[in-house]
């Protein structure tokens, strides 16, 4: 007797992440001041730090700062993109 097939279930998007969150003023100079969902906060950065470069040339996983970034690091020059993430974090309310 054949197994009747599945059909493939779509992949919601958590909710939470997908929530908008809003950056305060060091942050909004970089993604903007409106509120945004977390994943459209992140591709922001990224944007931005692709732009302007800012990904360290030798060691890939390290953004450097600039003026604008900086703030955003809380002072640090040099975060890893992991610790980048928990910094912005912290940038949001």
């Amino acid at each position: 007797m054949p197994k009747p097939k599945k059909t493939p279930s779509k992949r919601k998007p958590n909710a939470a992440f997908m929530r908008p969150v809003q950056p305060d003023d060091k942050l909004a100079m970089i993604v903007g001041s409106k509120p945004l969902p977390r994943s459209e906060l992140t591709k922001k950065l990224w944007d931005y730090i692709k732009k302007n470069g800012c990904q360290d040339k030798k060691k890939r996983t390290m953004i450097n700062a600039d003026d604008s970034l900086k703030p955003v690091f809380n002072g640090k020059s040099q975060v890893s993109m992991f610790e980048m993430t928990k910094l912005v974090s912290g940038h949001i309310k």
